[in-house]
């Protein structure tokens, strides 16, 4: 089977995960969704799959040379909900002219005027959805790759290869599924992620990040006799987002540039809250803007009373580049299987993380590799077939050079 094929077959799994929940995976659909692979992973003839409590999907290809180190791929099984995610139906465009694409729905149009990309793929075939949904090759372009690569492996035991680890996640897009990940389980030496992008790029630099809450205690008073007595928090929390630089927002920011994210709020007179997501490829820019939000919280306790503004710092990921390079044979070797497969490589630095940026500070190096697909967690989502096929030669000629040499 193709991985195209697989893909639109999974599309059919409505696999959102839900924040909002303290499960994993924190949707049921997940666990029906993996327990079909586990399913479809022993027709093929992986005869450990199998799937744990937690939802994550494992099975071994063992080697059919000698090898020193064991490699494993991996990719996530949930899509956002923040798009329409369930009753998928794609759609493919055969020898695509390079034009614009009118989508099912007679409204959505994929254009080449809004993703320049988009004609760099003239004469290949596109699948789209009917531009009501999302498509939900972020990720399941991964979990079909990988299987077809499996599916591939297992039918040509002539290709030499070391011992390959499968491993498909709960809960990507929510960033809490591979916090969940027993690497002992996993059992593998090195990584790689097969997560989203153009056939060729293989990713090790993202964001450090960080979140921040701050809260805003005020002092209500009838608005009648309020003169130099209310604090009104909501208007506190407004202050203290306006000291932000405008500047450094995500819409006036791109390529290595860092940001301040307001992702949420909420406030009346006597509480208000803040919440924000940091951003920088640079650490100790990144610490920059803590001691930013450190210094107006100060500020703003000096103007209207300590206690008034209480900020809250988490570290969320840390930029995978540190991990990367010490072991960076892993790009060399993914960029001699991009070029093997008839791509040439890229690594523009991720504005985001990864699982494999967690997953490399677990001691496992753990690069991200591009699954030819684009526009994700959107309507205009598509993925393009003869990229997807190009991914799955690219895994092929990766998990060749696991070979003992």
């Amino acid at each position: 089977m193709k991985a195209y094929e697989r893909l639109i077959a999974y599309t059919a799994f409505p696999t959102a995960s839900d924040e909002t929940k303290e499960t994993c995976p924190s949707t049921p659909a997940q666990l029906v969704f993996a327990d079909a692979l586990v399913k479809e992973m022993k027709a093929l003839g992986i005869a450990d799959a199998t799937r744990n409590g937690l939802g994550f999907v494992y099975g071994t290809l063992e080697a059919t040379a000698p090898y020193r180190e064991t490699l494993a791929f991996l990719a996530h099984m949930d899509v956002v909900d923040t798009v329409p995610y369930e009753n998928i139906r794609t759609a493919l465009i055969e020898n695509y002219d390079g034009g614009e694409v009118l989508l099912a729905d007679g409204t959505s149009r994929l254009s080449p005027a809004d993703f320049p990309f988009l004609a760099g793929y003239k004469g290949e075939t596109l699948l789209v959805t009917d531009g009501t949904t999302l498509l939900g090759a972020d990720d399941k372009a991964g979990v079909a790759e990988i299987m077809t690569m499996a599916e591939t492996l297992l039918a040509h035991p002539e290709i030499p290869h070391g011992k390959i680890r499968i491993c498909f996640t709960p809960d990507e897009e929510i960033g809490s599924g591979i916090l969940h990940i027993d690497v002992k389980e996993l059992a593998a030496d090195a990584a790689y992620t097969v997560d989203g992008g153009a056939f060729g790029e293989v990713d090790y630099e993202t964001f450090n990040a960080s979140s921040a809450h701050v809260a805003f205690r005020g002092k209500s008073i009838h608005p009648g006799s309020a003169k130099d007595r209310m604090i009104n928090a909501a208007r506190v929390a407004m202050e203290f987002d306006s000291m932000i630089p405008e500047a450094q927002r995500p819409e006036h920011t791109e390529g290595r540039d860092g940001f301040y994210h307001l992702i949420g709020m909420e406030g009346e007179i006597e509480n208000a809250a803040l919440d924000y997501i940091l951003r920088d490829h640079d650490l100790g820019i990144l610490k920059s803007r803590e001691e930013t939000l450190s210094r107006i919280t100060d500020f703003l306790n000096a103007k209207y009373g300590e206690g008034a503004v209480t900020l809250t710092v988490k570290e969320s990921y840390r930029n995978m580049s540190e991990k990367i390079l010490p072991a960076f044979y892993l790009v060399e070797r993914a960029y001699d299987a991009i070029r093997e497969a008839g791509g040439e490589p890229s690594s523009p630095p991720v504005r985001g993380g990864t699982d494999g940026s967690r997953l490399s500070f677990m001691g496992v190096p753990c690069p991200n590799l591009g699954t030819g697909s684009h526009n994700h967690h959107g309507k205009l989502e598509f993925a393009v077939v003869e990229e997807m096929d190009k991914c799955v030669a690219q895994l092929i000629g990766i998990a060749r050079r696991f070979v003992e040499r």
